[in-house]
């Protein structure tokens, strides 16, 4: 009895024995199959979206706010005194240099210049006979038969009367010149604006504002710049000529586009600004005085500059930098020299080289060496539309 139960005690030993090496053996095999680990790696690596540096042709431009302002501007003034008889045009018309505006009461220079046309025809038929005399009277003291004092008297009546008809003569034109005030042209071609006065008013020269006419084919576009600007424009003005584009709403179509024409001879002492003005042929009336704008300078362009997604640059107490991914999916901490930003792109002038990786979002959890699990940015947009669109 004793025997047999020593002898179970051995078999139930060697079974726990048998038991704990099949144990060992299985998690062995576990750990030489290699799954925790790459979970463990997997876990470690920091998702993140990435982009590629590209070379692209950038061009220098300087955006400023600008204001619409007429070529000129002329407003209309009767140059004579009397009551408005017409308007020739309606508010807001088109008007070319020449064109009837206003008509005035004419009456008045009428008679004015017929009474400046009697006097002129009377005293022209005295300096006839006064011009006789003085010939007669030559004769006659040229025989020794008339006196010296009638001889001087025919001449002097002669010389006041030719100095009379000259007179009438100014009279005429005067009058005849305000004959032609009381029909008012416009002395420009342009648009007019609001009509101060109506048919019937009584105009006062030349106090009384009629209407403002303002040419708007071409047209200028000012604005300013700051004064470190200065030098690059003037530089490239000896070079070529510089164009300036104003930035439309998309439905005005093409952006309108004119030439750098006038630069301020002084520089704005409280702002630090000089101001510019561009001139546009504006055949479309796109531009319309005293819009605001945003005018785009084009100095130069920058050929094959190396620019990234400006999302991808990161500031720090030792400047700017970016997370370049490496080939081994790490990423390396660089600081760079920046130049020029647009549409989302920013010029990398020092510390980025043509194709390389940078990581656009996520980088709050890098830091240099980081393992990372790169994701194109272009690629992560695109599966969100996708499933956007998904029903």
């Amino acid at each position: 009895m004793n025997v047999s139960s020593h002898h179970l005690n051995r078999l139930l030993h060697l079974f726990s024995f048998l038991a704990a090496i099949c144990l060992c053996s299985c998690s062995a095999k576990s750990g030489t199959n290699g799954e925790a680990p790459k979970q463990l790696t997997s876990a470690a690596a920091v998702p993140v979206l990435v982009g590629r540096s590209e070379a692209q042709d950038v061009a220098v431009e300087l955006r400023n706010i600008g204001n619409v302002d007429a070529y000129s501007t002329v407003t209309i003034r009767s140059q004579v005194t009397g009551q408005i008889t017409k308007v020739h045009f309606s508010e807001g018309d088109e008007v070319k240099t020449g064109d009837m505006l206003f008509s005035i009461d004419s009456r008045p220079a009428e008679g004015a210049l017929r009474q400046a046309q009697a006097d002129l025809k009377r005293d022209q038929a005295q300096l006839t006979g006064a011009k006789l005399e003085f010939e007669r009277q030559k004769k006659l003291i040229e025989q020794k038969i008339t006196s010296r004092d009638d001889y001087e008297k025919a001449e002097a009546s002669f010389q006041a009367l030719e100095g009379t008809v000259l007179a009438d003569e100014a009279f005429v034109s005067r009058a005849r010149l305000q004959l032609e005030y009381t029909k008012i042209r416009s002395p420009i071609d342009g648009r007019t604006g609001n009509l101060m006065v109506k048919e019937g008013n009584i105009v006062k020269a030349p106090d009384d504002a009629m209407v403002i006419i303002n040419q708007v084919q071409p047209i200028y576009v000012t604005f300013s710049t700051p004064e470190q600007d200065l030098p690059p424009i003037r530089q490239r003005l000896k070079e070529s000529k510089l164009w300036v584009e104003v930035e439309m709403a998309p439905e005005a179509g093409v952006s309108p586009r004119g030439e750098l024409t006038f630069i301020d001879n002084t520089v704005d002492t409280t702002t630090g600004r000089i101001k510019l003005k561009a001139t546009f042929a504006n055949t479309n009336n796109v531009l319309w005085p005293g819009q605001f704008v945003q005018t785009k300078l084009t100095l130069r362009t920058l050929t094959n500059a190396i620019v990234v997604p400006a999302r991808a640059i990161q500031s720090s107490q030792n400047g700017d930098f970016v997370f370049v991914v490496k080939p081994d999916s790490t990423v390396q901490k660089r600081l760079i020299a920046t130049g020029l930003s647009r549409g989302g792109k920013t010029v990398i002038d020092q510390g980025v080289q043509y194709g390389e990786t940078v990581v656009t979002d996520g980088q709050l959890r890098l830091r240099d060496g980081s393992l990372v699990k790169a994701q194109e940015e272009k690629a992560t947009q695109a599966a969100q539309l996708s499933g956007a669109k998904t029903p």
